[in-house]
């Protein structure tokens, strides 16, 4: 196209792209960018350049930015060009400068007064590329100064400048939201503006803010339900369509929205049923934009309030996308098959053979995928098959960070769904095997604090049938080389707290394991600490049961290399040993209690078994302590008054000035001195022991020839302020609602008819092994059985979920359905043309949401009505021909609900007192002194492979 002079280029700039498309070495191609630069120094800086070569020394100074080299030299030219009168240069200006600099770039600037007086242009397409500028430049220090001009474009009569406005305060709103707070309602107005393309642009600063505050924008239901109807129907114009999906991003920002609003809310969630099913059906899932609707339709479904006919389809949706050859399909399918097992966990069972085959599929990231199903999945049944197939998994990777995150989650699986104490011990001694020191420290002390307090049951025994399992499991490891740093940690502390406590090993059997330990990872100082304090918990523990201490000389020998070490962490772990062994029974016992690990310790802060200690000391003459306030020169109050006997310290003093003695006339004429004069005071003298505040005299008592200083109408500098806290009252209700765990009313088993994903391929014979792991990963009981957790471990929450349970109903609820006329069911997805009715008349629901109807008025009309009303046709407003917006609402009326917003008061919230000032005369000096060395001190210290497979998966 440059040869045939589409972009009016050089031929040398073309040389240019073809010398650095054909280099052979990277090496080649930094040569011919250097001398480019050179070359466009020398040129760029001579005088009367013409407009079009300036413009191509530009692009071709992006050039260089883009192929990662320095081109500052030409930003101020670039700068230069946003000032040109010529619309094409003055765009070539705005591209380089966006591409450029940052918001932070010293030459911005420069730049605002050009893009404050381009917003103003009366050509549209100088105001869109300033407005583009506006999006990547303008920084929250510059936003008020662009700020009035964006808000005035939001009316303009193009809708590509609304558009980009509205891009604009998005932006704005993202960097200082404070900034854009009281502009937020032009969101809600833009959003019945009459260019689908300005609606579609509001819904992403509307989906941030539902993001924050889901309840205030609940009105807004009707109006996104009713705005995906009109883009599914096609009533958009064809310009909207992609691959012959009618606007099917404003589709996927809609869904997002709805899931968010009908999260926890049934009354809203209704509302979207209807919407929801019709995409279900007439949504076309042979381009990847139509799957890529699907899918965020099958989030939303899952997200609101449960309906059995929605998760019919969507199940649907998801078997065929199992079923497909497109790895990518089978990741969509596997993560919306997480996501509705949360709701419906039976829906894994009718998809066992895809998700075994997943598991076993070559792509790495599409079996990543499925051991996350997996693990949510996991209950007490499977828990065996789905941890070992993790731990194999971990063992064929390389990637630490991946390892690190399955290791954690195996522990995580172990410590919930563990069958026995035998398993759990060796599935830990796995994952430590073999993740190493990729395993978090805190899995580690979780391990140790669960191996001493068990399982949170009141059977000891099982308690310590766990602790000897451990013991004799790690002795038997201690054999192999190389153990990871942690997984010794762990090691030699179960070993000191519960190697002998059941007495299967000796002290010396201990104690020469953890001396062997010390000897081998001698370069590990963590290890040996952990090794020496395990040495001194048995011979303690041997001591405190009476029983005969005799050393090892590896033992002996050990202490004495550590007596003499460099570490001082080492060298008294040593001495602490020394000392233990030479103490009596009754000494170590109250020192080191056994199978004391998980006992709270209580810590006297203060340290009252001091005190007699203390009071001996002063009666003896010592100095009492002075504490920290008072050594930086704050008093205690409580203190100050009852300080007349004692020295004060060298602090704060608080005690009122001298008054200032009267001085001798000056001989200055008083026509000469100002009217401001102001008299020299000589020094204060501060008395030692007197804390009495004088009171001030009158000024008269002064003497009349006694200067003044006048202070009429100068503002007080000294003293404290006053300070009246404003009232605040709680009007916002916090909702939080678990999608999880709402019940599913009148739910209906899956259709048995529905395709599976072995009758897709009926002449395949399975193996017999991918049947049996099916059997073990998705057999059993459907229960999901949970291991009682203790009050240490952290829960996982939407792991599995109970089956839905059906609450009988009161005599009051079978009353009512008896005395209420028998209505047919509604069809919600019956998608039908409506019938006209004879009873209340419809209302428009976009008026009825933006509060143009209140309550009386729609009582009003419900109880007026005489004959059959048929609601407005909103839908037809998206028309192909000709094309006609959205339902467009006023702006005054769109608004009229969002001037008074109904507040619901919390229970329980109440307004605190307003405080007041007293009428007093005036405060009491000595008062005052009193309060402002409390504030001082205050402020100085404040307060403180298989079906068998999956049977064992889903039990």
């Amino acid at each position: 196209m440059g040869s045939q002079g589409g972009f009016y280029q050089s031929k040398e700039f073309l040389d240019l792209v073809k010398s650095i498309g054909e280099a052979r070495s990277k090496a080649e191609e930094d040569r011919i960018v250097l001398n480019e630069i050179d070359t466009l120094k020398r040129r760029i800086s001579e005088p009367d350049i013409p407009k079009r070569k300036m413009k191509e020394y530009i692009i071709r100074l992006v050039y260089i930015e883009m192929l990662g080299h320095d081109a500052s030299f030409g930003y101020i030219h670039a700068v230069k060009m946003t000032h040109d009168d010529s619309l094409l240069v003055k765009r070539t200006g705005y591209l380089a400068v966006t591409l450029f600099l940052n918001e932070d770039h010293d030459l911005i600037i420069l730049i605002v007064n050009t893009i404050q007086k381009d917003l103003k242009s009366d050509n549209y397409l100088v105001v869109c590329a300033a407005l583009n500028a506006v999006c990547k430049l303008i920084n929250e220090e510059t936003i008020p100064a662009v700020l009035p001009q964006v808000v005035e474009l939001l009316a303009h009569p193009k809708e590509a400048v609304r558009k980009k406005a509205i891009m604009a305060l998005h932006r704005f709103y993202q960097k200082s939201p404070s900034s854009v707070s009281h502009l937020i309602s032009n969101f809600r107005k833009r959003l019945c503006d009459n260019d689908p393309g300005v609606m579609g642009a509001t819904l992403c600063p509307l989906f941030d803010l539902i993001t924050l505050d889901v309840n205030s924008y609940k009105d807004l239901v009707n109006s996104f339900v009713s705005i995906l109807k009109q883009v599914a129907e096609r009533r958009l114009s064809k310009a909207y369509d992609y691959h012959q999906m009618p606007a099917p991003f404003i589709q996927i920002k809609l869904l997002k929205i709805l899931a968010l609003l009908g999260s926890g809310d049934k009354q809203a969630s209704e509302n979207m049923y209807t919407v929801l099913g019709d995409i279900f059906r007439k949504c076309d899932s042979s381009s990847n934009i139509g799957n890529a609707v699907l899918y965020e339709c099958i989030c939303c479904v899952s997200s609101i309030y449960p309906n059995p006919r929605l998760l019919d389809s969507a199940a649907d949706v998801i078997s065929r996308f199992l079923k497909s050859d497109s790895h990518n399909l089978k990741y969509m399918g596997i993560d919306a098959l997480g996501r509705l097992i949360k709701i419906s966990p039976e829906i894994a069972e009718q998809h066992q053979l895809a998700v075994i085959d997943c598991l076993e599929d070559p792509d790495d990231t599409l079996k990543r995928k499925t051991f996350e199903l997996l693990y949510k999945m996991t209950k007490s049944t499977n828990v065996d098959v789905i941890v070992d197939r993790m731990i194999d998994y971990m063992i064929s990777i390389n990637d630490n960070h991946y390892k690190t995150e399955i290791a954690s989650r195996c522990v995580e699986l172990a410590e919930q769904f563990a069958p026995s104490n035998q398993w759990f011990i060796q599935t830990m001694n796995k994952v430590f095997e073999h993740a190493g020191d990729l395993v978090n420290i805190k899995v580690a002390h979780n391990l140790m604090r669960l191996i001493a307090e068990g399982f949170g049951e009141d059977d000891d025994n099982a308690d310590s049938k766990l602790r000897s399992s451990a013991v004799e499991s790690y002795l038997r490891i201690l054999g192999e080389p190389n153990l990871p740093s942690v997984f010794l940690q762990v090691i030699c502390w179960v070993l000191g707290e519960y190697g002998t406590a059941d007495g299967m090993f000796s002290a010396s059997d201990i104690t020469g394991k953890l001396c062997d330990v010390a000897e081998a990872y001698s370069s590990d100082e963590t290890v040996k600490a952990y090794a020496v304090t395990a040495l001194m918990k048995t011979y303690a523990f041997e001591i405190a049961a009476w029983r005969k201490v005799d050393m090892l000389p590896e033992c002996q020998s050990l202490m004495e290399e550590l007596l003499a070490s460099h570490s001082t962490d080492l060298q008294q772990r040593a001495y602490e040993l020394q000392a233990v062994i030479g103490l009596d029974a009754h000494a170590v016992e109250g020192i080191m209690p056994s199978d004391a690990s998980c006992e709270d310790i209580e810590v006297d802060k203060g340290l009252s078994f001091l005190n007699g200690y203390i009071q001996e000391a002063i009666e003896k003459g010592a100095q009492p302590y002075i504490s920290e306030n008072e050594r930086t020169g704050v008093l205690n109050m409580g203190n100050f008054r009852n300080q007349d006997h004692h020295e004060p310290s060298h602090g704060l003093r608080f005690e009122a000035y001298e008054l200032p003695k009267p001085v001798v006339q000056s001989r200055i004429p008083q026509a000469l001195l100002p009217s401001t004069e102001i008299v020299p005071v000589p020094e204060p003298m501060y008395p030692r022991e007197t804390y009495q505040t004088p009171v001030p005299s009158d000024s008269s008592n002064a003497g009349s020839a006694e200067l003044k200083l006048r202070l009429d109408g100068v503002q007080r500098k000294w003293g404290r302020p006053t300070y009246t806290p404003e009232t605040s009252t709680s009007s916002s209700t916090s909702q939080k609602t678990v999608n999880g765990a709402a019940q599913v009313e009148g739910a209906t088993t899956l259709n048995s008819t529905r395709e599976t994903y072995a009758s897709r391929k009926p002449q395949v014979e399975i193996s017999h092994e991918k049947q049996k792991l099916a059997a073990s990963l998705f057999g059993g009981s459907s229960k999901l059985e949970k291991r009682p957790a203790t009050g240490h471990k952290v829960s996982k929450a939407s792991s599995h979920v109970v089956e839905k349970s059906h609450v009988p109903k009161s005599s009051k609820e079978v009353a009512s359905e008896k005395t209420a006329p028998a209505q047919p069911p509604p069809d919600l997805l019956d998608l039908g043309e409506p019938t006209d009715t004879s009873t209340v008349p419809s209302l428009d629901p976009f008026r009825q949401l933006e509060g143009l109807l209140d309550t009386t008025q729609v009582a009003s009309a419900a109880n007026g009505a005489t004959a059959a009303s048929r609601s407005p046709d909103v839908t037809a407003l998206y028309a192909d021909t000709p094309p006609v917006g959205i339902h467009n609402v006023g702006d005054a009326d769109l608004l009229s609900g969002l001037s008074n917003p109904s507040v619901t008061n919390m229970p329980g919230a109440t307004a605190k007192p307003q405080l007041t000032q007293s009428s007093g005369k005036g405060p009491n000096p000595k008062d005052s002194l009193e309060k402002d060395a409390l504030v001082r001190q205050m402020g100085v210290n404040p307060s403180s492979q298989n079906p068998n497979l999956f049977k064992d998966l889903l039990g």
